[in-house]
């Protein structure tokens, strides 16, 4: 009595289908987890340097001559922009007026990708993203806030 062991060659097309088709389901979800991961790295950026602005506001009474220097963000007098700790996002301060301020957070490098685009936040806590809307998952402020 013989045995054979071993798989056939029509057992091994199966298994490589049925792994190309579960890879390519979850490649694309693991990808979409991940931006969505570091964009928490521009939104914390976000807040601390609104803080940082509300905190000069408080001690001047203006934001109108905030910079990343003045706000303790950076050492360097002529920054005008600020990196994230792991180099997602780039902070900028905007024109600050006397009552209000707008910033942003310009994504780069790998976080590029990500459909939400720049996000912002203003003086009255008014949160935005200028994503792309052409996009089936069109960026919305609250999916891109989450």
């Amino acid at each position: 009595m013989t045995s054979t062991r071993g798989f056939t060659l029509i057992e091994l097309m199966i298994t490589v289908a049925i792994v190309g088709i579960l890879a390519a389901i979850a490649y694309p979800s693991y990808q979409s987890y991940i931006l969505r991961s570091h964009r928490s790295e521009g939104m914390a950026l976000l807040s601390e340097a609104a803080a940082r602005m509300e905190r000069y506001y408080a001690q001047n009474s203006t934001y109108k001559t905030a910079s990343l220097k003045g706000l303790g963000l950076t050492g360097d007098d002529k920054a005008t922009s600020l990196d994230s700790s792991n180099k997602y996002y780039a902070l900028s301060l905007g024109t600050p007026t006397d009552t209000t301020y707008n910033l942003s957070v310009v994504p780069q490098n790998a976080q590029s990708k990500d459909s939400c685009g720049t996000l912002t936040l203003d003086s009255t806590g008014l949160r935005g993203a200028a994503g792309k809307t052409s996009d089936k998952d069109a960026a919305t402020v609250t999916n891109c806030w989450r």
